[in-house]
């Protein structure tokens, strides 16, 4: 069996490894960018696609699927970004008589549209933010809604995510030119100009619900994953669980989260995302149709392999757990390393990496697509890969955090690593209290003002950190010794290494 992964960097590494344990044999795919690529060196086979421009290479479906005709692939892993939730890509596998390891081209049509998916939430049940059903073909649509919901109201590609196309609207006198910005940065990165519009809520978190279901009418829900650190609309850095979600919103929140998944017949893993408000209710957001860049948070504090299990269910298996195998362990979290400097407007900073080292230890895990000597290319997404830590509690992961930054180098190119340094210094962050803007707040108030903090600063913040306690739940259930193996923890819950 040969598993081709349509993408590059740190997932496909990922997803090799996985393949890996799975005994299936692998195939990368590249640019001439990415020639000497690591995800090339350690795959099985590798493809040549074409040019660096993704149009040319990543989003080239008949390069890809003559790609896994030459190597005799069987199955297809798109990834994240590029054609991941890309219904036609997944059609044209089928067409071809490839697996294609994600859910249906119709599961990812039905959420892929935001208005769509808004109705089929409506009638599943699943609480939506109060906005319009459908495109809006001219601001004039959209202005009786506003007028009806109050402002501030919020614009948003219907085609797309990620933060393009969309516009804040506080006033009806910005409403026109808001239109015209969102509608064309829409068309732009979609091709489909389609914008609609949402209440605005204010002040409020970004919380994700992880869930995975197979072909037999299974469907689990793998915990929440707090994803408010964001700086224009992207996520930086992710947390499972969230420091504000106690036992019922949970389970309210990954109930939700399972109708969502069950009213589009979904079959795989994918993140079903929810806005939370100040006051403690949600609201469906989006759904995501692949597997989520922040997985490994998960993966570390429920002792599961998200990635495998991904592969297995596109292959007919059933999940190899049940909701009642499921453990909260401890908590984790992740921080993106973009190569972007955070003090030119995190401008994009390719270049050659000339030295690299990454700490080691109990609890931390690097997903990374670079090597020292590896080409960063401009042509592509700037993220090098995910730094994870895993702690007994918040308080612990924190102070393992600070301690790996402390240690992390990365030279030749510019890194997020002073921002996620600073951070480890924040009250805010340190007790857990912000929400989607605070970030973008902080930073123009100054976070990344004067000198980086030094490792010694970073460390002694940490460690004034206050003694939070674990999640009641996490404190007091013990993990059956399958997930404490497949997590490879040796750590007690309170005394940290032993």
């Amino acid at each position: 069996m040969r598993l081709l992964v349509a993408n590059r960097g740190e997932i496909a590494l990922r997803i090799f490894r996985a393949c890996r344990d799975m005994g299936i044999e692998t195939v990368a795919v590249f640019s001439d960018a990415d020639r000497k690529a690591p995800h090339v060196a350690m795959a099985d086979y590798a493809v040549r696609l074409g040019p660096p421009p993704a149009r040319e290479s990543y989003l080239n479906v008949p390069a890809i699927l003559e790609a896994a005709r030459k190597t005799k692939a069987s199955l297809i892993h798109p990834g994240y970004g590029f054609l991941a939730e890309n219904a036609g890509f997944a059609r044209a596998c089928a067409a071809a008589e490839l697996t294609f390891v994600g859910p249906s081209p119709d599961a990812i049509e039905a959420m892929g549209s935001k208005t769509g998916s808004r109705r089929m939430m409506e009638a599943a049940g699943v609480p939506v933010v109060p906005g319009t059903t459908k495109p809006a073909a001219d601001a004039s649509e959209l202005r009786a809604f506003a007028r009806k919901a109050g402002y501030p109201i919020l614009l948003k590609a219907a085609a797309g995510g990620g933060g393009k196309g969309m516009r804040r609207v506080d006033s009806e006198g910005d409403l026109d030119a808001a239109f015209a910005r969102a509608s064309s940065e829409a068309k732009a990165f979609f091709n489909d100009g389609a914008v609609y519009a949402e209440k605005l809520v204010e002040g409020p978190r970004h919380i994700e619900v992880q869930v995975v279901a197979d072909s037999r009418g299974r469907r689990i829900a793998v915990g929440e994953r707090e994803c408010s650190l964001q700086r224009r609309h992207q996520k930086v850095v992710e947390e499972c669980p969230s420091p504000v979600v106690d036992e019922d919103l949970r389970e309210r929140l990954c109930s939700a989260a399972v109708a969502a998944a069950a009213a589009v017949d979904y079959v795989s893993c994918g993140t079903v995302e929810f806005l939370l408000a100040p006051d403690g209710s949600f609201y469906f957001l989006e759904m995501n149709t692949r597997l989520q860049v922040e997985h490994p948070v998960t993966e570390e504090v429920y002792g599961v392999d998200l990635a495998a299990e991904m592969i297995a269910i596109a292959l007919g298996e059933p999940l190899s757990w049940s909701e009642g195998d499921l453990r909260r362990l401890g908590h984790a979290i992740e921080c993106r390393i973009y190569a972007e400097d955070p003090r030119r407007d995190f401008a994009p900073s390719p270049g050659t990496i000339t030295s690299l080292r990454l700490p080691a230890g109990p609890g931390v895990r690097h997903d990374i697509g670079v090597e020292q000597g590896s080409t960063v290319p401009i042509d592509y997404d700037p993220m090098l890969g995910k730094l994870v830590v895993w702690g007994p509690d918040r308080s612990w992961a924190i102070r393992r955090l600070a301690r790996v930054l402390s240690e992390y180098e990365i030279g030749g190119v510019e890194t997020a690593l002073p921002l996620f340094r600073r951070l480890c210094r924040d009250a805010d962050f340190l007790s857990g209290k912000f929400d989607v803007q605070w970030l973008e707040r902080r930073l123009a108030a100054g976070l990344l003002d004067g000198s980086e903090a030094s490792p010694e600063d970073v460390l002694l913040a940490a460690a004034a950190l206050s003694d939070e306690k674990a999640p009641a739940a996490a404190a007091s259930s013990s993990a059956p010794a399958s997930l404490w193996r497949a997590s490879g923890r040796r750590e007690s819950l309170r005394g940290g290494p032993r």
